[in-house]
């Protein structure tokens, strides 16, 4: 897959997941630019602050970008994405009950958890 298609699927995700759950992009997006982009913590996280730059995170951001932790095209790709995720995701949620909402919300969180616990302690072997 290539590397433009990728970031547009985690801002896509991101995008939607935004608009179900309402969480910060970065519950998508740093894990997924970790474990499916292979970028370090440090770029992932520095990348998913360059997404969310109006106006949350623009001083974190260019600090990591100052110390070389930007993708700046990935995070230009992704916020665009993201925008379009999350106006498809708020539509979305607006067809599901607040109970289904809630319970999809847990799940998502679960699943989420878990798979970063079982990720970390692979590479902590």
């Amino acid at each position: 897959m290539s590397a433009w298609l990728l970031f547009v699927l985690i801002g896509t995700a991101s995008g939607i997941a935004a608009g179900i759950f309402g969480v910060g992009g970065g519950l998508i997006v740093v894990p997924a630019l970790i474990y499916c982009a292979g970028f370090t913590q440090h770029m992932a996280t520095g990348t998913s602050l360059a997404v969310l730059l109006p106006p949350i995170g623009f001083a974190a951001a260019f600090e990591y970008y100052r110390n070389g932790n930007v993708n700046v095209p990935a995070a230009i790709i992704i916020a665009i994405t993201m925008f379009l995720g999350a106006w498809f995701g708020a539509r979305l949620a607006s067809h599901i009950s607040g109970p289904h909402l809630r319970l999809l919300f847990g799940l998502f969180v679960c699943c989420l958890g878990i798979y970063l616990v079982f990720g970390a302690y692979e590479h902590m072997r």
